[in-house]
Parts: C-alpha cells; sequence; structure tokens
C-alpha cells in the first residue's frame, strides 16, 4: 500500500539530498539528487537509486545510505 503524499512530503523534509516518490504499485524510490557516484563509491555499497515495497525499509535503506555517504 503507498503512503499518504503527507506522509512522502514528510520524507522528502527528512532526506532533502534525495528525490523521492512512489509508483502507482505502491513501491517507494529515491535517487540522488545532483551527485553522480565514483565506481568506489559505488564498491563501498552506495547506490545512486534504492526502492523498496514498504516505508520501513524505504527509510531503513535511506539511513543506510545517508550513513554511509
Amino acid at each position: 500500500m503507498a503512503m499518504r503524499s503527507y506522509d512522502l512530503d514528510v520524507l522528502r523534509a527528512a532526506f532533502p539530498a534525495w528525490s523521492l516518490f512512489s509508483s502507482d504499485a505502491g513501491v517507494f524510490y529515491a535517487t540522488r539528487r545532483g551527485v553522480r557516484l565514483r565506481n568506489a563509491q559505488i564498491d563501498a555499497g552506495l547506490h545512486q537509486t534504492v526502492s523498496a515495497d514498504d516505508a520501513a525499509t524505504f527509510v531503513a535503506l535511506l539511513h543506510d545510505q545517508c550513513a554511509g555517504r
């Protein structure tokens, strides 16, 4: 089930370095704003775009990605 739009807006405010959206199927996506990861960063586990089927997993992925910068 997709999050309500105001909940997604809260996440957008919490993760301003990411462009967040959800699909009609309820999948959550985030892609980095204005950042192109280097191969070394990708090798270290960072992702240009993340996705998840539920909000809790989505937020956890974003936190992990932000911690690894």
